[in-house]
């Protein structure tokens, strides 16, 4: 399974860009406001998930793991594909989109081209509870989720504490020193732990 995909970009235009790695050419599907982003630069990592079907095998590319994380979580709700996900995530971003689930706040998923009523509360009642469980719930208790937050969790995964053990560590580190370093909050973290 790819992680991210880094490296210079080849081409990019609004729905995909080509990242050059090490003499191959990946196209990977990206969101519009990824796009925004991506235009200005030459060289980006995007975290990478991958849709293997019989016809194809697809590569969806964001430039936060909490993008990828909310791409993941909007395609497990029944009726939510792919591109409406992104659509979704081309609409808004990350940390409002988590607000706007955590709240119950359909009238802006509404908002979206597509997204009817009844999809909007499915999305609403399928991950409300996912949120909060998860980095998300950074958003509801006042304390901005961020990359220093991601990483350090994954980094905590990998040292084999459980997913709940350190994202309540990294909450208590981070909203008492929000401006920590990733390296400066596992060290932290692990003090708790």
């Amino acid at each position: 399974m790819i992680d991210y995909i880094s490296g210079p970009i080849a081409e990019v235009n609004p729905t995909a860009a080509v990242i050059d790695c090490s003499g191959i050419g990946y196209e990977i599907n990206i969101t519009l406001l990824d796009y925004a982003t991506l235009q200005k630069e030459n060289k980006a990592k995007l975290y990478i998930h991958e849709a293997i079907r019989d016809d194809a095998h697809l590569l969806y590319g964001f430039l936060t793991r909490r993008g990828r994380e909310l791409f993941r979580l909007l395609i497990s709700v029944s009726g939510v594909g792919a591109g409406t996900a992104r659509l979704i995530l081309s609409a808004m971003t990350p940390d409002d989109l988590a607000a706007a689930i955590s709240s119950g706040n359909d009238s802006v998923l509404k908002a979206v081209k597509g997204i009817g009523a009844k999809t909007a509360q499915r999305i609403i009642v399928d991950l409300r509870d996912k949120i909060k469980a998860d980095a998300g719930a950074l958003v509801t208790k006042g304390v901005a989720p961020s990359e220093v937050f991601d990483e350090a969790l994954g980094a905590l995964g990998v040292l084999g504490f459980t997913r709940q053990q350190s994202e309540k560590a990294l909450r208590k580190v981070l909203s008492a020193e929000p401006g920590l370093n990733v390296e400066q909050a596992i060290r932290r973290a692990l003090s708790i732990l």
